[in-house]
C-alpha cells in the first residue's frame, strides 16, 4: 500500500473537517435563537387624540404586541372605541380598553352588548377590560375621594369591607364573562380577593422593585392568576418618566419574574404650545425596541414555585410597603410591626432575589401552599414535606 497516498487522504479530510467546523462556527456565532414572544409589551395610552393615538400605534407596532385605549374620551365614546379598536386590530396588535362603573359614567352604549361583540368581532385579540385604576394606592394614601374604606373598627373589618366594596364597584364587569385587569402600587392580593383576572405592579417613583414584585407575583401565584407591571411616573414634571436605560432594566427584571403583561404609561401631556404628546419619548421608545430584542433571543428563567421561598405576612395587614412609618389601611400606624416586616422583606429580597415571593396568611387557600419554604413575620419557618 503506497503510505504516501493515505498521508495525502488524511490532510485532506483534516482540511475538509478544519474548514467545516470554521464555517459551521462562523455561522453559528451570526445566527441568534429566535423565541416565540410569551409576554404581552405594549403601551397604555391614556388620551383621546385619535390621530395622536393612531401615530403611536403605526410607531410602536413593530416592536410591541399590545396596545391598552386608556381615556374614557375613547373607550366611551362606542363609535371611536369601534374604529380604534378596528385600527389596532389590523395592525396585528392585542388590545384591552379602559372603562368605568356607571355609577359616576354615563355610558352612550350597552357595555354588556359591546364586549359580547368585542370577543366575538376580534376574538383573542381582544384582551378584556381595564377597570377602575390603583384601588389599592388610594385607600392607603386617604385619597379623599376614592378611598374605598374610610373608616373601620379593626383591620380585619377594613381587609372585608375593601374586598367588599371594591367587588361591588367592579361587578357589573365581573358579570361580563371577560377578563378584568387594573395596575397598581398597593393592596394586590385585596384586588385580586375582589374579582380581578390581572393585577399589574406599578414600577413607579422610588417604590422597591423587589418588594413590589414579590407582593404581585405572590397574590397572582396564590389566587391562581395573571400579574404584570406598568411602568407610570418617577416625576410629577417632565420629563416624567425615568430614562431610557432604567426602565430597560425594569422591564427585564419585571420580565425575568415572571410577568405576563409589561406596559408603558403614555399619558397626554400640554407642552405649552397648544399642542398634546404623550410623555414616551425616543429614549423610551428605544428602550422597548431593545427589550423586544431581548424578550426574543432570551428564554425566561425558570423560577417554579416551588422551588422559591415566600414571606407570610399577618392577615389582613393592609400595608403600603413604601417605609416602615406608612400606616395599615391608611388608618392605623403600628410602627414596631410595620418596622420589622419592612426590615425582613427587604433582606429576604436581597436573598432570594427572583425566587422570593410575599404572600399572605390568611389568602383563600393557603393550606395548599406549594413554596419550597415558608417564612412568617413571628418567625416560624416551615418548609416543604
Amino acid at each position: 500500500m503506497n503510505r504516501n497516498w493515505i498521508i495525502t487522504v488524511l490532510l485532506c479530510t483534516t482540511l475538509l473537517l478544519t474548514l467545516f467546523t470554521g464555517i459551521y462556527s462562523l455561522f453559528h456565532r451570526n445566527s441568534v435563537m429566535q423565541y416565540e414572544v410569551d409576554v404581552y409589551v405594549g403601551i397604555d395610552a391614556a388620551y383621546a387624540d385619535m390621530s395622536d393615538l393612531k401615530a403611536r400605534i403605526d410607531q410602536v407596532k413593530d416592536y410591541t404586541n399590545t396596545f391598552v385605549l386608556g381615556s374614557t374620551g375613547i373607550t366611551l365614546d362606542e363609535v371611536k372605541l369601534n374604529e380604534m379598536c378596528e385600527y389596532i386590530n389590523a395592525r396585528g396588535l392585542s388590545f384591552a380598553t379602559y372603562t368605568h362603573t356607571t355609577e359616576n359614567t354615563s355610558f352612550e352604549f350597552n357595555q354588556s352588548t359591546w364586549t359580547t361583540m368585542a370577543k366575538q368581532r376580534w376574538g383573542d385579540k381582544f384582551l378584556g377590560l381595564y377597570c377602575y385604576d390603583e384601588p389599592g394606592g388610594y385607600q392607603v394614601d386617604c385619597d379623599p375621594l376614592f378611598m374605598i374604606v374610610q373608616k373601620a373598627d379593626h383591620p380585619s373589618e377594613a381587609a372585608n369591607r375593601y374586598v367588599q366594596n371594591l367587588q361591588g364597584y367592579i361587578a357589573e364587569f365581573i358579570a361580563l364573562d371577560t377578563v378584568i385587569m387594573t395596575s397598581d402600587y398597593a393592596l394586590y392580593e385585596y384586588d385580586y380577593r375582589a374579582g380581578y383576572d390581572i393585577v399589574m405592579a406599578e414600577y413607579a417613583w422610588n417604590h422597591s422593585r423587589p418588594i413590589n414584585t414579590a407582593l404581585c407575583r405572590g397574590s397572582a401565584t396564590m389566587h391562581n392568576k395573571e400579574w404584570g407591571v406598568m411602568l407610570t411616573y418617577t416625576y410629577e414634571h417632565a420629563p416624567y418618566l425615568a430614562s431610557g436605560h432604567e426602565l430597560y432594566q425594569d422591564m427585564v427584571t419585571a420580565y425575568e419574574n415572571g410577568a405576563k403583561y409589561i406596559l408603558f404609561f403614555d399619558y397626554a401631556k400640554d407642552n405649552n404650545t397648544g399642542e398634546v404628546h404623550g410623555i414616551l419619548q425616543k429614549e423610551h421608545l428605544d428602550a422597548l425596541k431593545q427589550f423586544w430584542k431581548y424578550v426574543k433571543t432570551n428564554p425566561r428563567p425558570n423560577n417554579p414555585v416551588n422551588e422559591r421561598t415566600a414571606y407570610v405576612l399577618p392577615p389582613d395587614f393592609g400595608y403600603s410597603f413604601r417605609s416602615t412609618d406608612n400606616s395599615t389601611w391608611g388608618i392605623w400606624k403600628n410602627v414596631t410591626l410595620t418596622n420589622q416586616i419592612w426590615n425582613d422583606v427587604n433582606t429576604y429580597a436581597q436573598q432570594y432575589d427572583q425566587k422570593f415571593d410575599i404572600i399572605y396568611a390568611d389568602t383563600p387557600n393557603f393550606e395548599k401552599w406549594t413554596y419550597n419554604k415558608l417564612i412568617y413575620w413571628n418567625g416560624t419557618v416551615q418548609t416543604k414535606p
